[in-house]
């Protein structure tokens, strides 16, 4: 089992409970940081329960839950549920799929007069009839315990509060229900029981069905799922409102258009707090979706892309000034554009500054590169360290991208996949020293080749798996040999939790 900490205010917070050796005070927790040094406590696999009474912004609880999430631990609740929770308009957004819970349970008859509190202790509650609600509160805002008022306004019920409270505000009967239901929890109850196991691991793949331009299509989806059953994988579509069930999983593959300030984000975070494999991790995430940042990054570290400059909103020089050399035409980024949205084409200085006031709105800094016209983009697709697909991307007709926003539908140009082997060495030297500064995940390396001349444009942490395109040369391996580092990560993290026990 995973090493547990349960951490409390003081030592006699604990006395209705039998004592634990899992049992620890927030100052020694927190304490423990000077000694990390030595080894103490820093397996990876630790599960925090954070029982602090001070869990606002700064407090006692609140530290307990950030430097747990700094050591890579996982943490109940984390840091980002107690900002949601200190913020009613947050809790009203992760809430708003209960509506129609409670007008259920109200036509039920099982929510009296005109308001209810309720108590939940690890997902659990009093009330039998409320203990769907009490489980769904639960996995959208994970905290130990939590109490939630109920009022009924114009016929309709709502909920008006949810906030965590102390261990010390239990009554006798809420503490035998605490201690059950910490027992539950500590076993790994929340993992969905199957009668009848058939698959050794369990992998989710987030999607949004709604999604205009997904990174894999329909067809791609479920060769990913027959790939995953063949290597005894059980493969589950799911959507953020998924979100509280990633324990019940063993890793996660993000099929969305990821974001830092997105559900896809904070769904990475989760599962990698859970202990989960995942790919796009949420480092991944933080470094490819910013343009800025990769533009640092290549530059830094020697890696030839395209030349150009940061542009900043309030720099007091004018823009003539800061082309650094730059002729025209030019290319102005915003920092976390997708699908070649964001990008704009520069022919003068007073396009620009038209632009750059635009943009400005959005975004402290631009990126303005050289414009470097070529037929079509190289796109090699990289996981693990090693070349799984090469895709040629050509320019939407009449246009110099290669997806065309201008019209009412958006456009894109025509492909090739070739085999790895038929493209020229640069490219994939390029590539490939562009993703061994991120990581070892999956990438799609955006490049342009004129001439001798190799640039790295992006490296994309969410590449384009589509049945059809990028399967055109592997067909069924291209699936199989992304579930096959799956199952090498997930053996492995049994492998290591097997060897600290």
């Amino acid at each position: 089992m995973c090493p547990l900490r349960i951490v409390v205010d003081q030592q006699q917070d604990w006395q209705p409970y039998y004592p634990s050796e899992d049992l620890i005070t927030a100052d020694e927790f927190l304490a423990l940081d000077r000694r990390h040094r030595s080894g103490i406590d820093q397996d990876r696999s630790t599960h925090v329960i954070n029982l602090c009474g001070e869990l606002d912004y700064l407090g006692t609880g609140y530290y307990v839950s950030l430097l747990a999430q700094a050591r890579g631990q996982r943490v109940l609740p984390t840091v980002e549920t107690l900002n949601e929770l200190s913020r009613k308009a947050l809790i009203d957004l992760r809430l708003d799929t209960l509506a129609p819970l409670l007008g259920e349970l109200s036509r039920q008859g099982r929510l009296a007069g005109d308001s209810v509190t309720l108590r939940i202790l690890f997902g659990e509650c009093h009330a039998p009839e409320l203990a769907r609600l009490a489980r769904k509160l639960f996995e959208r805002l994970p905290c130990p315990l939590l109490e939630a008022r109920l009022v009924q306004r114009h016929d309709a019920w709502r909920l008006a509060r949810l906030k965590p409270i102390a261990l010390q505000e239990l009554n006798a009967d809420e503490q035998d229900l605490f201690a059950s239901a910490l027992n539950r929890h500590s076993r790994k109850v929340w993992r969905t029981p199957k009668a009848r196991r058939r698959y050794r691991f369990d992998l989710a793949i987030l999607v949004d069905p709604k999604e205009a331009m997904p990174p894999s299509n329909t067809s791609a989806l479920k060769a990913f799922i027959r790939a995953g059953r063949k290597l005894g994988i059980d493969v589950s579509l799911i959507t953020r409102r998924d979100a509280g069930r990633l324990a019940e999983f063993d890793g996660l593959f993000i099929r969305e258009t990821t974001a830092l300030d997105h559900h896809t984000y904070r769904m990475a975070r989760r599962a990698e707090h859970e202990g989960l494999v995942v790919i796009d991790s949420p480092r991944d995430i933080l470094c490819c979706t910013n343009k800025v940042y990769l533009h640092a990054l290549l530059r830094a570290r020697g890696v030839p892309a395209p030349e150009g400059v940061l542009l900043k909103r309030h720099d007091r020089h004018p823009l003539a000034e800061r082309l650094s050399g730059l002729s025209f035409p030019m290319v102005l980024k915003i920092p976390d554009g997708s699908f070649s949205r964001g990008v704009v084409k520069i022919e003068s200085l007073e396009l620009l500054e038209q632009e750059a006031r635009r943009l400005f709105e959005d975004s402290a800094l631009l990126l303005l590169q050289e414009w470097l016209p070529t037929e079509y983009d190289w796109r090699i697709g990289v996981l693990d360290g090693k070349v799984l697909f090469a895709s040629r991307y050509y320019m939407a007709r009449g246009h110099w991208q290669i997806y065309d926003h201008s019209g009412s539908r958006v456009r894109s140009g025509g492909f090739t996949t070739h085999d790895p082997s038929e493209v020229p060495p640069a490219v994939i030297k390029a590539a490939l020293k562009a993703t061994r500064l991120i990581g070892n995940g999956l990438y799609g390396v955006d490049l342009k080749q004129a001439g001798e001349r190799v640039v790295v444009i992006e490296v994309n942490d969410n590449p384009n798996v589509d049945a059809g395109i990028e399967d055109a040369v592997l067909g069924r391996e291209l699936y199989e040999r992304i579930m096959a580092v799956f199952l090498a990560r997930m053996e492995a993290r049994v492998t290591a939790r097997s060897a600290s026990e």
